[in-house]
């Protein structure tokens, strides 16, 4: 009964009961819950009866069950992402029948004799560890082993990095880019829109360039300049100071300094730089501030002076059993 009075969709282990409806509305809080827990347990029921229903394979765990697929579509905030394209190894992989194999991340190497990694710095079987390479009988006389390999390493790696670059440009027509590389080239969020970025102008570039060229600890000043680099702008004044020692060329500079100072003060236009009638105010003001405090002084002074009464101590008198004891 339960099975046909519910809409049961076992691929998302759900029930559905669309036809149900209430004789008459509860007017409680606890009539409420009452109601969807009784509800609830129903339709709960009506899906492990659904389940039970199903063919069953035995398991040391118990009964397992195969669901159907699911009949009903639940609601998504985004689209399921686009499939990233297969590339080209993969492609000749599963033409050739090739699988993937794990690889043990540690391997014997035998010139070291100790356990090295498969990949990365420090590896097995490394160039830079190799002290002396054996001549072939095919090498050119007069040519260096050691670069060759540099030279040989240097183009499977150019290769690589053509092939990866190649497949983001065969994702990027089927719309199926990584989200960080999608991010950092449209620099718009994660919503597959195709917007044309907003273009940059000449002075952000210098600023963030600038901000990139005095990023480390010594502000830039002992990193590599690139043909063409320009110095950073500096736009807030130097603060200018006289040397500490005196040095070749340096002693005379504080000389000018006071030399240009009195040039200035004796000029002709000196009252325009000197206002005198200020300069006397301000003598005039220290002037009887100095005789206010010597007033002051005088007359505290005179207060602290100690009268006629003398404040000698007097020396105490002798007791009367101590004067025998005295020799």
């Amino acid at each position: 009964m339960a099975e046909t009075q519910y809409e049961v969709d076992l691929g998302n282990l759900t029930a559905f009961d669309s036809q149900h409806q209430f004789a008459s509305p509860p007017s409680s809080r606890e009539e409420i819950v009452k109601v969807a827990i009784e509800h609830s347990t129903r339709l709960v029921q009506a899906v492990a009866g659904a389940l039970f229903s199903l063919p069953s394979m035995e398991d040391p765990d118990g009964p397992i069950v195969k669901l159907p697929a699911p009949s009903t579509k639940l609601p998504r905030e985004k689209p399921l992402p686009k499939p990233r394209p297969p590339t080209k190894w993969e492609m000749f992989a599963q033409k050739k029948g090739i699988q993937k194999r794990n690889k043990e991340k540690l391997v014997f190497d035998d010139q070291t004799g100790t356990w090295k990694r498969r990949h990365g710095y420090d590896r097995v079987n490394d160039d830079n560890d190799i002290p002396i390479i054996e001549a072939k009988a095919t090498d050119e006389p007069g040519t260096d082993p050691f670069a060759e390999r540099r030279k040989e390493k240097k183009s499977r790696v150019e290769k690589q990095e053509k092939n990866r670059l190649a497949n983001l440009k065969q994702a990027q027509k089927v719309g199926a880019l990584p989200s960080h590389i999608q991010l950092a080239a449209t620099s718009l969020p994660i919503t597959g829109t195709k917007a044309n970025p907003k273009k940059v102008s000449k002075v952000e570039l210098q600023n963030v360039a600038g901000l990139a060229a005095i990023s480390t600890a010594s502000g830039g000043k002992f990193d590599k300049k690139l043909d063409g680099e320009k110095p950073p702008k500096h736009e807030k004044k130097y603060r200018k100071f006289l040397p500490a020692v005196e040095g070749s060329g340096m002693g005379a500079m504080e000389r000018q300094q006071t030399e240009k100072v009195l040039n200035k003060l004796i000029s002709k236009h000196s009252h325009e730089i000197l206002n005198v009638e200020k300069a006397v105010n301000m003598y005039n003001v220290k002037k009887e501030k100095k005789q206010r405090k010597q007033g002051g002084q005088s007359s505290t002074s005179s207060k602290l002076k100690p009268g006629n009464k003398s404040f000698k101590k007097k020396p105490q008198k002798r007791s009367s059993t101590n004067k025998g004891k005295s020799k």
